[in-house]
């Protein structure tokens, strides 16, 4: 902790973005490498702060977190207080408390992430062969939520959280518009001038990963309330605004 508090010494704003990815086989080891690289280092970073003279201490922190704190398959705001009861939703719980006994003077936000979309982003490298080969699909029954966001909008609410609003909050990152895992093949395919009418079956993704799978089938439907109220515009507040600038 000494030496992230000098690393962190006279910052205006630290930006925690810490994770291990989840989307792997959950094995104990995996488990426990999501949960601390997540949790133990927001303690850290938090403790490295605490422990510098209040005049050296940064003025803003922002910490990433994730819409799977909530329950699968519900709508929620920030307000909500329905959270997943699985080993996403203990994760994110933690890591959110992780930084809760920060200073008050200084302010704290916490960016609740959903599923980001940009040129380079493995969800969309992944589906541009496949689609244009035809083989477009559905994960599972295709009526899970698809809480996503441009990458471009994700960027632009950081640096409007560092630039312009100065309260402690919790923001859900995620675009407006409500679709699910169907809409969002949908979207890809006609977005490149494909069809999509196939589906990869629960049990295949189980088999690949394990009890992982859940990420892909399951989520919940996510309203980014507080960027509203801030007065945030999203520049791609739609799934076919956001696929026609990345594809």
């Amino acid at each position: 902790a000494e030496n992230l508090s000098k690393e962190i010494e006279n910052s205006d704003i630290v930006i925690n973005l810490a994770g291990a990815p989840i989307l792997q086989r959950w094995t104990e080891r995996t488990k426990k490498l999501i949960y601390e690289s997540r949790v133990r280092t927001t303690r850290n970073v938090v403790k490295a702060i605490k422990e510098l003279p209040i005049d050296k201490r940064p003025k803003k922190f922002i910490s990433a977190s994730a819409i799977g704190i909530y329950k699968p398959g519900e709508q929620h705001d920030e307000n909500s207080t329905n959270f997943d009861s699985g080993f996403v939703g203990s994760v994110v719980k933690d890591w959110e408390a992780a930084s809760k006994d920060l200073p008050d003077d200084i302010q704290r936000v916490v960016f609740r992430i959903g599923i980001v979309l940009g040129k380079d982003a493995k969800s969309v490298k992944n589906l541009v062969l496949p689609t244009k080969m035809g083989f477009a699909a559905k994960l599972g029954k295709g009526n899970q939520a698809f809480p996503f966001i441009h990458e471009k909008d994700l960027i632009r609410a950081f640096s409007f959280i560092v630039n312009e609003f100065d309260k402690s909050e919790i923001f859900n990152l995620v675009a407006p518009e409500q679709i699910s895992n169907r809409e969002f093949t949908k979207s890809f395919a006609n977005s490149l001038n494909r069809t999509a009418f196939l589906s990869v079956p629960s049990f295949f993704l189980k088999t690949v990963l394990g009890e992982a799978f859940t990420l892909l089938t399951e989520g919940p439907f996510v309203i980014p309330k507080n960027l509203h109220e801030s007065g945030f515009k999203f520049d791609f507040p739609t799934i076919k605004e956001t696929l026609a600038d990345i594809l």
